[in-house]
């Protein structure tokens, strides 16, 4: 098997066949790693960077590999969102409340990375308690994005998607409570799933919505994505996506008032994969799902009273440890009356059973993951000939829904605007990781093409 010239950008597939045939070692692949990871600290991509404990981690992994042991991930570095209990290793969840907590437990899916045989790999950086898009970090630095450093990388999982990007680790987890993987993913330009809520266990993470709240891979390639996912989970979807037959599917591309307004590029690049697709033997055709357009205001309610029940103890006893824009979230969450919450649950039933409905007559959902290329950091508003859009709640807008529902939801790198990557997300119904990974993979081929 022939390996980049760089060992640190391949993708994980290639990484865990390359240490199973032992043409690389653990240590190799660490050092690789560390050496980019030093020269790219300005990224801001850690906030716990892989240490000792890794390197101990890697020495194991390698004396298992010459004894002929195996594990789907061996010896492979994993980073690790900032958000997951780490048993030994300092969690912060990105926060200065947390900044010295070494838990003795690890979080279910860091159990299960281990037991794979990854190697946990320093601890990523997100936004404060992972309640923001943007990853400007007020206590852990600012996070940029490795395509263009004057950009944000998009969070709340953005360090783990620079880490990704800039070939820091093999892969990541993240966390995704509205568009928290899948954002990152498309801004920075790599692959990223939200998968269906509940198929992994979210025991031992910060919780911010718990009716919203899912874990999930950041990688380079849609076989690492499956890969990962099967071994967080146990199951077996990546094997199934490979018996997929995408001839013949039906692809709704999503036509209604919440994809208004889009940067013009971002719809092109859409419109062409569409076209890709229709021409690869799918049938492509256009749906339309009014009640979407209630989803940002359910999304909003659910997720401004949920957390700020979280969050309940610390924001009254310590409201001044918590940075100015989580702050005011978590105030304004608190004035979220109990009926309203009841309205927007209401709310979510009725867009649940009409995204049901339409995949009745449809397989999957094409969309872009977010209406516009990386931002400026700091910049807070996006004009548009309408007006203007807060930031944060252009990149929620087509990413939220899909959290509030439950279904995968799965952010594929499609072309670039203005030197910008562009994610378009696939949607599938609830369980059908499978088929999203399969059409994601035919996407990732017709991209490259």
């Amino acid at each position: 098997m022939v390996l980049p010239p760089s060992l640190a950008t391949a993708p994980l597939a290639q990484l865990a066949t390359a240490l199973r045939r032992r043409t690389i070692s653990p240590l190799e692949l660490l050092d690789a790693y560390q050496q980019r990871i030093e020269r790219s600290a300005d990224l801001r991509a850690f906030i716990t960077p892989p240490g000792e404990r890794a390197r101990r981690a890697a020495q194991r992994a390698q004396q298992q590999l010459a004894r002929g042991e195996s594990g789907a991930l061996l010896g492979v570095p994993i980073a690790v969102k900032d958000l997951f209990a780490t048993r030994g290793l300092r969690t912060t969840a990105g926060s200065r409340i947390l900044r010295d907590w070494v838990p003795s437990r690890d979080a279910a899916v860091v159990t299960r990375l281990r037991t794979a045989g990854a190697v946990i790999f320093g601890k990523t950086n997100l936004h404060e308690f992972a309640y923001g898009v943007t990853n400007a970090n007020p206590w852990w630095g600012v996070a940029r994005n490795p395509r263009d450093v004057r950009r944000s990388p998009g969070g709340s999982s953005g360090g783990s998607a620079i880490a990704v990007v800039a070939g820091l680790s093999a892969a990541a987890l993240g966390s995704d409570t509205g568009g928290s993987i899948r954002i990152p993913a498309s801004l920075c330009g790599c692959v990223g799933l939200k998968p269906t809520y509940g198929l992994l266990p979210l025991d031992g993470a910060i919780p911010l919505g718990w009716s919203l709240d899912h874990a999930g891979p950041l990688t380079r390639t849609i076989e690492d994505a499956g890969l990962l996912l099967d071994a967080l989970s146990g199951g077996r979807a990546w094997k199934q996506a490979g018996r997929v037959t995408t001839h013949g599917l039906r692809v709704g591309i999503l036509h209604d008032s919440i994809l208004q307004p889009l940067q013009p590029g971002v719809s092109r690049q859409l419109q062409e994969a569409a076209a890709a697709l229709g021409r690869s033997g799918l049938r492509v055709r256009d749906v339309h799902l009014p009640e979407m357009a209630w989803t940002v205001v359910t999304q909003l309610v659910t997720l401004r009273a949920e957390a700020s029940a979280a969050h309940a103890r610390w924001i009254r006893a310590r409201p001044r440890a918590y940075g100015p824009d989580v702050r005011v979230r978590l105030q304004l969450g608190a004035l979220v009356a109990g009926a309203d919450y009841v309205l927007a649950q209401r709310m979510r039933a009725r867009i649940t059973n009409a995204l049901r409905r339409i995949f009745d007559e449809i397989d999957l959902l094409l969309l872009p993951t977010t209406p516009i290329t990386a931002p400026v950091v700091g910049e807070r508003t996006v004009p548009w000939r309408t007006g203007v859009e807060p930031v944060d709640g252009a990149l929620v807008r087509l990413t939220a829904p899909f959290n509030l529902t439950g279904v995968p939801a799965l952010s594929i790198p499609y072309g670039e605007v203005s030197g910008l990557p562009v994610g378009v997300q696939l949607v599938g119904r609830w369980n059908d990781e499978a088929r999203v990974l399969a059409v994601g993979r035919l996407i990732e081929a017709l991209a490259s093409r």
